[in-house]
């Protein structure tokens, strides 16, 4: 059993850590509101969130260290033990276990040597499985410090914690540069982005998570985002017309909705396009 109570910051950093926290207090009309920001705060001390820092945010907030506990281990972007300077996290929720998620997940426990939730030696990558991220449609997704990697395979995927760990540059698909799981917990705790460009790069939603807004507007379909993984692109309709303009004048427009427009490979076959593997009777049950 650790010994009771847990020590304190030394004089210097509690003095700074006071001073940020009392920002983050007076956002709120009742103080315990501002809990969750605090403990992103002294998780982006020391990485995860010690005894100390739980007894830090219930000093300040006038709680009991139990109930700040009760709260740092209910969510799970409050980590428990040390943790990398990089968390990767893999979805292997429904959707992006069927296109891929947990052969990632498997691969990577190998080539880095580490279980779920385990860090690496190195200290830089701390490897977790993850439940949905809501990017669905560009399963399956690995994410980094919560910045978004789409379309993963288990080889993309290595060599992303290998570029990591090597400390070379890493770009998310979308979203902000990276920064380290500190940085990231300090910017959750509700302080800037200081770093020049990054909250313009963060960006919004990919196209393939508005194309149904768009088809609901009337608009037309884009292209397809992604081609499927190891083909090569396809030709757009635009492309097409310049190479072979006659044969392209024969065809047929493209009805809304025809096209595969997600991320992921091309739609396998359903009960609703094979008649020869129905989902099963269509009468009302008794009929």
């Amino acid at each position: 059993m650790p010994q009771l109570p847990a020590p304190d910051y030394p004089a210097d950093v509690r003095a700074r850590l006071e001073a940020d926290a009392k920002v983050l207090i007076a956002r709120y009309p009742d103080s315990r509101s501002a809990l969750l920001p605090l403990l992103h705060l002294v998780q982006s001390e020391e990485g995860y969130v010690t005894r100390t820092g739980v007894r830090f945010c219930a000093e300040l907030l006038d709680l009991t260290t139990a109930e700040v506990t009760a709260v740092s281990t209910f969510y799970s972007m409050y980590r428990r033990v040390p943790s990398g300077d990089y968390q990767v996290g893999v979805c292997t929720n429904t959707l992006c276990a069927v296109m891929g998620g947990d052969a990632i997940f498997d691969e990577l426990k190998q080539h880095l040597g580490v279980g779920n939730s385990e860090t690496t030696e190195d200290g830089k990558v701390t490897l977790e499985h993850i439940e949905c991220n809501a990017a669905c449609d560009f399963a399956p997704v690995v994410m980094v410090n919560w910045e978004f990697f789409d379309n993963q395979t288990p080889e993309t995927a290595k060599r992303l914690v290998d570029d990591l760990r090597a400390g070379r540059p890493v770009e998310p698909t979308r979203g902000a540069p990276l920064c380290t799981y500190k940085e990231t917990a300090r910017i959750l705790a509700g302080f800037p982005d200081e770093r020049p460009g990054a909250v313009g790069a963060s960006g919004g939603a990919g196209p393939a998570s508005l194309i149904g807004l768009r088809l609901a507007r009337g608009e037309s379909p884009t292209p397809r985002v992604v081609s499927p993984r190891g083909e090569a692109p396809h030709e757009t309709p635009h492309e097409a017309a310049h190479e072979a303009p006659h044969e392209a004048a024969h065809e047929a427009p493209p009805q809304p909705g025809s096209e595969h427009l997600s991320s992921h490979d091309a739609p396998q076959q359903t009960s609703a396009s094979d008649p020869d593997h129905p989902a099963g009777p269509a009468a009302e049950e008794g009929e």
